[in-house]
């Protein structure tokens, strides 16, 4: 009974890591996408091409954001944090669906 129990425990931590790590690369297509989220345009990230330097680097972003709601709000609208950025909002713009801000968020978040 104990045996099947740190099986099945095993078996569904691989796959809530699977998961993440799946939602990390979708969403490093989208911010990588230069239709999509074009994150490059402005910044520079690890597996970035031709990137932009107007914006910061995306690197340390757990220590910078530790709450991944903090981050989601900020690719939503920045404008909220700071009313002259030139990024834009993301989300009230309707640039990405819900579901694709989440997977940036994800991505990001793991730099």
């Amino acid at each position: 009974m104990i045996m099947k129990s740190v099986l099945a425990a095993t078996l569904l931590a691989g796959s809530i890591g699977a998961a993440a790590d799946s939602a990390v690369e979708q969403g490093k297509q989208v911010a990588f996408d230069r239709k999509k989220g074009n994150c490059l345009t402005c910044h520079q990230m690890e597996g970035g091409t031709l990137a932009g330097n107007w914006g910061p680097p995306l690197m340390a972003m757990k220590a910078r954001y530790p709450n991944k709601d903090d981050l989601r709000a900020q690719i939503w609208d920045p404008t909220k944090r700071n009313p002259m950025t030139s990024m834009p909002p993301f989300g009230r713009n309707g640039i990405l669906t819900e579901a694709e801000i989440d997977l940036v968020v994800e991505f990001v978040h793991s730099l």
